[in-house]
C-alpha cells in the first residue's frame, strides 16, 4: 500500500523567511500537490533566546503571498496540533525519558567551563575534533561515570543538566537521500548532541524526529545544511523503534551568490542591491527595514517560477511554469546535487513576462498605488491606458512611473544628442503646422492625431517617418517611447497642442 504523502515546512521563527526558505517550501508544497498530499506548516521555537516577535506571522504572511497553501499546521489547525514545537515540550519530555531508560541517551551535568576545558585538551593533543563522544564521554560529569546515588543527588538539588543522545562507538549509519543517494556515516564522527537542553526544551534533533514521525511525515526535504546531521537522526529513529517509520530524506542544494562562489546571504544581496526576503522585514530589534520582492515590484507567480528552476530542472527546455504546471512537472529525482547561482536578471526577465501576461485593469492598480507614492494621481482610464502602452516595456509596474513621467510633465528639458541630430527644418516646418491643425478636429483620440498628421506632412510635402523622432522629442523630451499617437491620446489634445508649440519657441535649428 503506498504511502500517503505527508510534507512540512518547519521555519524557526527567528527573524525574516530567507528566499532560500521559500524555495524549500516551495518544493515541499509541490510533492504535496501533485501527490494528493498535505502541506505541513510547523514552527520550530524550541530555541526561545532567539525568537523574534512577529516572525511567525511574517512567515505565514509570506508564503500566502506566493500561493503556497498550508493543508494543516499553525493558523490553520489539523490533528496533531499543537504544531508550535514550545507547545509539545511534554512531548519530547515523554521520548527522551524513554531513551534514558533504554540506555540510549544520558544526563550530563557539565558546565560551560569543564566543556570548554575538554575542547581545549582535545586541541592541545591535536585531535580532529574536539567532540563530546563515545571515547570523551567517559571523562565528563554525565550519568554514565557518575553513581546513580550521585545522579539523583545532583538532580534534587537543581544542578542544570541536559540530555544527550549515547551514540554508538563502532556503527555505520547509511542513509538513502533522494538527491543524493546512498550516504554513509561511521558512528565515530558523530558526537553525542544535546537532546534536551536545560531549560527543560527539545533540541532540533528530537524535537524534528518526534514531530515528523507523530505527525506521520513522508518526505522530510530540506536544505543540504542539514545533511550532516541526518545520519544522528537516523540514530533517534532507531533507538526509538521508528526505523520502518522514517521519512524519505531528499536535501536542497545550496542557493549560491550571482558569482557563484559560495552560499548567498543577505549581504550579498544588499551589496548587489537585490532583496533577500520575500517581504519587507522591520527587524524589532535593530529597526532596519529590509525591503522585500513583493514590494520591489516582483510578482508572486514570477518569483516561484524563478524559484523552482534554482536547484530542479523539468528535463527539457521549459522555462515558464504556472505553479499549476509546475505541480504536474515536479520530481524529486530532477533536483540537482550541485549548488544553484541566484542569477536576480533571470527573476527579473520571468517578472517582465509575467507583468505582460497581467490585465491592464490590475496593472493600472498597482500603477495608481505607484503614483501616490510620488504625490500623483488620476482617472483609472487614464492609468489603464497607460499600462496598455508601457507594459511591453517595463520589468516591474514602479518603471511605468520612471520611464513615463512625460504623461504627466511637460519637458523641462530636451534630449541634447536627439535634438542635435534629428531637430531640423523638415520637423520644424510640419511640428510649427500640425498644432493649427489638431486646434480643428472635433474628436481627438491616436487615430485622429495620426490621420491630421499625415495630411500635415502631405501639405508641406515631408514624409512623416523623416520627423516622427523629433516629433517625440517635442512632446516627451526624449528620443524613445511607446506608441506616440497614444501618448497624444493619453495626455489629450489641450496638452499636445502646448508641448508642440513650446518646444517650437524651445529649440533651434543650428
Amino acid at each position: 500500500m503506498k504511502k500517503e504523502v505527508r510534507v512540512r515546512f518547519a521555519p524557526s521563527p527567528t527573524g525574516a523567511l530567507h528566499i532560500g526558505g521559500v524555495r524549500t517550501a516551495l518544493y515541499n508544497y509541490l510533492l504535496a500537490r501533485q501527490q494528493g498530499g498535505t502541506m505541513i506548516l510547523r514552527i520550530e521555537d524550541t530555541d526561545q533566546t532567539r525568537f523574534v516577535p512577529g516572525a511567525e506571522a511574517y512567515i505565514i504572511e509570506s508564503l500566502k503571498w506566493a500561493g503556497i497553501t498550508i493543508d494543516e499546521g499553525v493558523g490553520v489547525g489539523g490533528p496533531h496540533a499543537p504544531y508550535r514545537q514550545s507547545e509539545r515540550k511534554e512531548i519530547y519530555a515523554k521520548y527522551a525519558k524513554q531513551l534514558i531508560e533504554q540506555g540510549d541517551a544520558y544526563y550530563a551535568f557539565d558546565t560551560e567551563e569543564e566543556l570548554e576545558q575538554m575542547r581545549e585538551r582535545l586541541k592541545a593533543a591535536g585531535a580532529e575534533q574536539q567532540q563530546y563522544n563515545s571515547i570523551t564521554r567517559m571523562q565528563m560529569r554525565n550519568s554514565l561515570t557518575l553513581s546513580a546515588e550521585e545522579v539523583n543527588k545532583l538532580m534534587q538539588d537543581g544542578v542544570p543538566y541536559v540530555i544527550r543522545l549515547k551514540v554508538p562507538r563502532k556503527e555505520e549509519i547509511r542513509l538513502n537521500d533522494l538527491i543524493r543517494g546512498w550516504v554513509m556515516v561511521h558512528s565515530s564522527q558523530i558526537d553525542d548532541k544535546v537532546l534536551m537542553k536545560s531549560d527543560g526544551m527539545p533540541t532540533y534533533h528530537l524535537a524534528n524526529v518526534v514531530d515528523d514521525y507523530l505527525m506521520k511525515i513522508s518526505h522530510v526535504i530540506r536544505g543540504e545544511e542539514w545533511l550532516p546531521s541526518a545520519p544522528f537522526h537516523v540514530l533517534v529513529y532507531k533507538f526509538l523503534g521508528w526505523e520502518n517509520e522514517m521519512p524519505q530524506f531528499a536535501h536542497l542544494p545550496l542557493l549560491l551568490k550571482p558569482t557563484g562562489d559560495g552560499k548567498l546571504s543577505k549581504r550579498d544581496a544588499d551589496q548587489m542591491g537585490f532583496p533577500i526576503f520575500p517581504m519587507n522585514w522591520n527587524d524589532p530589534k535593530t529597526g532596519e527595514l529590509a525591503k522585500g520582492y513583493k514590494e520591489s515590484g516582483y510578482l508572486p507567480e514570477a518569483l516561484i517560477n524563478f524559484l523552482a528552476l534554482l536547484g530542479w530542472n523539468p528535463g527539457n527546455d521549459q522555462e515558464l511554469f504556472s505553479m499549476d504546471e509546475l505541480i504536474q512537472a515536479f520530481s524529486l529525482e530532477r533536483i540537482n546535487k550541485a549548488g544553484a547561482r541566484f542569477d536576480i536578471q533571470k527573476a527579473q526577465w520571468f517578472n517582465q513576462h509575467y507583468l505582460r501576461q497581467q490585465s491592464n485593469e490590475v496593472l493600472a492598480k498597482a500603477y495608481l498605488e505607484v503614483l501616490l507614492q510620488h504625490k500623483q494621481t488620476c482617472e483609472v482610464a487614464k492609468a489603464e491606458k497607460i499600462m496598455s502602452i508601457m507594459k511591453e516595456r517595463i520589468t516591474f509596474v514602479k518603471d511605468a512611473w520612471e520611464n513615463g513621467k512625460f504623461f504627466f510633465f511637460t519637458p523641462e528639458q530636451y534630449d541634447v544628442a536627439i535634438a542635435a541630430k534629428k531637430w531640423n527644418t523638415d520637423a520644424v516646418k510640419v511640428i510649427s503646422e500640425y498644432p493649427k491643425e489638431l486646434t480643428a478636429t472635433e474628436v481627438f483620440d491616436a487615430t485622429t492625431a495620426k490621420a491630421t498628421l499625415e495630411n500635415t506632412c502631405a501639405q508641406v510635402g515631408i514624409g512623416s517617418g523623416k520627423i516622427m523622432q523629433a516629433l517625440r522629442l517635442a512632446l516627451t523630451g526624449v528620443g524613445a517611447g511607446p506608441d506616440l499617437m497614444m501618448i497624444m491620446e493619453i495626455i489629450g489634445k489641450e496638452e499636445s497642442i502646448l508641448r508642440l508649440q513650446k518646444a517650437i519657441a524651445t529649440l533651434t535649428v543650428s
